[in-house]
């Protein structure tokens, strides 16, 4: 939304997320997520530490470090400081053994595993007390969604979640990605059929919105 809107008024942001849950590995994942964020913690807390050029020890004391104070960026409470540790362990695992295993799994396989231990950094960063976070864990993995199956919006609130998260994992959804977003010049055709399911979105998004409860954003808890 900042790009589109910095588009609109003549600045050219950098591209922020680069559909990080196809990610085969945390480490890729943080190539892919939050890139700014990314890239100012590399340059300013990374590299001036020393990054990985004194010794495996002092880099594996870096990628902690830098990621326990990311975590406290976000917000001076314990859920984000254990996220940012639990981040900066798997980075420490990629280098010791874990992208060796992921690659011989193969793609797919890697992006599952990848992805849920994803989610479950996502359960420590929104949970308000490590009870709650031990709570959805366990609820995570007891697998009983029959009560959220039966929810007809909550299926297709999760399928739009599922395809537009993974579709470029496909050959055919790398090619949508290209034409509806960094396609340079359209035929007419072309811009009459993007202007139409723009407009179609926007008015889907807009009709949700003001149907919802208000839901404050999520930033103005940091």
């Amino acid at each position: 939304m900042a790009i589109g809107l910095g588009r609109m008024l003549g600045f050219k942001f950098p591209e922020n997320f680069d559909n990080p849950y196809i990610s085969s590995s945390i480490t890729e994942f943080w190539r892919r997520w939050h890139i700014t964020l990314g890239k100012f913690m590399r340059d300013y807390l990374y590299i001036p530490l020393g990054g990985n050029r004194k010794g495996v020890k002092q880099m594996y004391f870096n990628l902690a470090f830098v990621f326990i104070v990311s975590g406290f960026w976000h917000g001076a409470a314990w859920n984000f400081i254990i996220w940012g540790a639990y981040h900066g362990f798997f980075l420490i695992l990629d280098r010791l053994f874990l992208l060796k295993f992921l690659n011989k799994t193969g793609k797919y396989f890697s992006v599952i595993i990848t992805f849920i231990l994803t989610i479950i950094g996502w359960v420590i960063f929104r949970a308000n007390t490590v009870e709650q976070i031990q709570f959805f864990i366990y609820k995570l993995f007891s697998f009983n969604f029959e009560p959220i199956f039966l929810q007809k919006e909550f299926i297709f609130t999760m399928f739009l979640a599922v395809l537009f998260s993974f579709i470029t994992i496909t050959n055919i959804g790398q090619k949508l990605q290209d034409f509806f977003f960094f396609k340079e010049n359209y035929k007419t055709q072309e811009l009459i059929f993007l202007l139409l399911i723009i407009f179609t979105l926007f008015l889907i998004s807009s009709a949700k919105i003001i149907a919802g409860d208000f839901s404050p954003f999520i930033y103005f808890r940091f």
